[in-house]
């Protein structure tokens, strides 16, 4: 169930924060995102939330144009030798983190190492690196034993895990615990002092930033802060987060459930209030089967599942049937294992995807599998993983399966999913998400299709064949045999679903429309947004 607070409550508490002698409150910027990041290390916590958190801190050594173009940022400029094997980089003079100390190679050599234990993308680059080296305070070079011409693609992307600066001491905490301070060299200092874990968390502008060159565009070029302070109010509830956009309480709210459309767009505060969507790229559904144990350790059963997926009831339960200005429908169907705008989009096996319960129902009982339980974890605090899932558990039951649906906050799934222990011991069968259409643009960032065992995104597919090809698309010579790359990992990919793809949708974002400078892409970004 989820957790409901009153109006006059969450109110109240908005009301209050000014009082606590902070800047006046059009210095002040209210954000309501669509979860609660609990832990706050972007390498560990692969949640959308967590990188968002991490973007307004941390820096990058390179960003992305909302076109998908790289532009240094953290880096005045490198030079690449030996035929690919040798990259120096240089840093911007006078760049300082929080604690005012001095962004430095080993700080760069730190976080590289350390995002590439967890990064899918990273972990390509660190197989191919045989040394990092501090050559002075601001320049370091990557020395590699086999040629990495995506080496920027890695550095400026904004899918999870980000590849973020932090101090050298952050850097060298083991990769596989969390980091409990988020110490960058952004243009926002998280203020840990007010961090209450489920209800709120709060930033203050850095004075000393000092902005790259070039037009905001995404995450890369000038990164200037406007406000005083942003801080994110956790609502789990629609209707609250709603009335206080509506009242003014807040200024912005990531992600507006479906049916509060046309309140928004309709109603009498319609002229206050601009409802769009700010990421073309769409965000695409998928049923994560837990690999390790039974019943989705067998591909037979996740086989009978993709059978049985009708994808637009899940994105119409999702976000409904009203489109908005510019999108008159937020839903599509059809999706593959790729972003379907994206170079690597393939139909190649789209057929698999019947939409016959009979079908599937019959799959499974030739698996010796009807009647299995499954256990279902669903995040009610998010109103498109909370739809999804309801649609799925109803599916479920219907193909045949024993559901134990276990309802909670996606902090707890999260959490929850790491667990590798059977079903009797707390483990789980499976989850409902959302990756950004930019995740599945190619196979450098695409980490739910991957198949590398226990080193995967939890659910731990193995899948050698599409490892190989993933190897492939990265040493393609040419745009023919990466696509032949991307076309194969579509074929294994029905075979042995990795996951189950649920369709696609777009996401209006919802905010005051005193705000101006909202920038356009993934991730919603702070910088260059101002009052009036």
């Amino acid at each position: 169930m989820i957790q409901r607070r009153s109006l006059m409550g969450a109110a109240a508490g908005l009301v209050a924060a000014p009082a606590l002698a902070q800047p006046a409150r059009d210095r002040v910027l209210r954000y309501v995102p669509h979860a609660n990041p609990g832990n706050i290390d972007p390498f560990t916590n692969t949640a959308f939330v967590a990188r968002d958190h991490a973007f307004l801190v941390f820096d990058q050594l390179y960003g992305m144009t909302e076109r998908f173009e790289i532009r240094p940022q953290m880096v005045q400029g490198h030079v690449v030798e030996n035929d690919g094997l040798l990259w120096r980089f240089t840093l911007r003079e006078g760049l300082r983190f929080h604690d005012n100390t001095p962004v430095r190679g080993r700080d760069c050599i730190a976080s590289i190492r350390r995002w590439g234990r967890r990064d899918a993308f990273g972990q390509v680059l660190m197989s191919r690196v045989a040394e990092m080296t501090e050559e002075s305070d601001r320049v370091f070079s990557i020395r590699l034993n086999k040629a990495f011409p995506k080496m920027l693609e890695a550095f400026s992307k904004v899918t999870t895990s980000c590849l973020f600066i932090m101090p050298e001491r952050l850097g060298n905490v083991d990769p596989f615990q969390n980091i409990t301070e988020a110490v960058g060299s952004g243009p926002f200092r998280f203020i840990r002092g007010e961090w209450n874990p489920g209800s709120r968390l709060a930033y203050e502008r850095n004075p000393d930033y000092v902005p790259a060159q070039g037009a905001p565009s995404m995450t890369a070029g000038g990164k200037v802060a406007h406000f005083d302070r942003v801080e994110w109010h956790i609502m789990a509830d629609a209707a609250t987060a709603s009335a206080a956009l509506q009242a003014g309480e807040i200024d912005w709210w990531e992600q507006p459930s479906a049916d509060l459309f046309p309140s928004f767009l309709r109603g009498r505060n319609a002229s206050n209030i601009r409802v769009e969507v700010i990421n073309n790229t769409g965000l695409i559904g998928i049923f994560r089967p837990n690999h390790a144990v039974a019943p989705f350790n067998n591909p037979a059963v996740r086989r009978a599942v993709v059978s049985a997926v009708n994808q637009m009831d899940f994105m119409t339960a999702v976000i409904g049937e009203t489109g908005i200005e510019g999108y008159p429908n937020l839903r599509r169907e059809g999706i593959g294992f790729f972003a379907p705008e994206g170079p690597s989009a393939s139909t190649v096996g789209l057929d698999r995807l019947r939409k016959s319960v009979e079908a599937a129902r019959a799959e499974l009982q030739a698996a010796g599998a009807m009647g299995a339980r499954m256990v279902l974890m669903n995040a009610t605090d998010l109103s498109s993983i909370n739809a999804a899932t309801l649609v799925g558990a109803d599916l479920f039951r219907r193909i045949g399966f024993n559901v134990d649906l276990v309802s909670t906050d996606w902090g707890s799934v999260v959490a929850r999913r790491s667990s590798r222990n059977p079903l009797e011991q707390g483990g789980w069968s499976g989850f409902f998400t959302f990756w950004s259409g930019v995740d599945h643009w190619n196979p450098a960032s695409h980490a739910a299709i991957r198949g590398h065992g226990e080193n995967a995104w939890p659910g731990w597919p193995t899948i050698p064949a599409m490892e190989a090809q993933r190897d492939a698309w990265f040493d393609a010579p040419d745009d023919a045999a990466a696509r032949a790359a991307t076309t194969e990992m579509q074929r294994i990919a029905f075979d042995e679903v990795p996951y189950v793809p649920t369709g696609m949708y777009y996401q209006p974002t919802a905010y005051r429309r005193n705000l101006s400078g909202m920038l356009k892409g993934q991730p919603p970004l702070f910088w260059n947004l101002r009052r009036g």
